[in-house]
């Protein structure tokens, strides 16, 4: 558990750092929009977050999806085995006749 508190501490430190550096203004249009002295470490940490959520949010509906099907099928397995269990148990009808 510490080293995760390690890891988040360095990736803090460099994202500090990075935009201590990269603190320069920037203008930025796009279309209508013009926004003029925006920070160019601002720019860039958004550009970056609106990634993570854009790819992010896709892969969390697929991965909540497959485990629903996991579910599923895992109970389907659960109640298949049961079967053969109590298949297995039954005594056998009709066997081979002795005479």
């Amino acid at each position: 558990m510490a080293f995760k508190y390690i890891v988040v501490a360095v990736i803090a430190a460099a994202i500090t750092l990075f935009a201590l550096q990269n603190n320069a203004p920037t203008a930025i249009r796009f279309l209508i929009w013009q926004l003029d002295a925006v920070p160019l470490a601002g720019i860039m940490l958004v550009s970056v977050a609106l990634g993570v959520v854009l790819v992010g949010v896709p892969l969390l509906v697929e991965r909540w999806r497959l485990r629903s099907r996991l579910r599923a099928l895992e109970s389907r397995l659960g109640a298949e085995e049961t079967v053969i269990g109590e298949q297995d148990r039954a005594p056998t009808q009709g066997g081979p006749s002795d005479g």
